[in-house]
């Protein structure tokens, strides 16, 4: 079972869909929040977490990272063990 994933993009960001591909393709469900024309958002984001990017993506209230995060999670080992109970 995964836990409470929640994941912030762009509608047509290279990044963002390969986080989704790669969740999805490991059987993660996760709440999507597409703030492509949201700019205040993304601020509010930036402040939260100290990044300007997406994708950012949170399990439960723990900030995980941006794309490369997730896959470097994926390429340690540790992606299971952080997306699943």
């Amino acid at each position: 079972m995964s836990k409470n994933v929640l994941i912030y993009t762009f509608e047509t960001c290279p990044y963002c869909i390969r986080a989704k591909r790669l969740l999805s393709k490991n059987n993660i469900d996760f709440e999507e929040i597409d703030i492509t024309d949201n700019e205040d958002k993304l601020i509010e984001l930036e402040k939260k977490t100290g990044i300007d990017t997406v994708p950012q993506i949170f399990v439960g209230e723990s900030f995980i990272g941006g794309c490369d995060d997730l896959y470097a999670l994926y390429k340690s080992g540790e992606f299971h063990k952080t997306f699943t109970t």
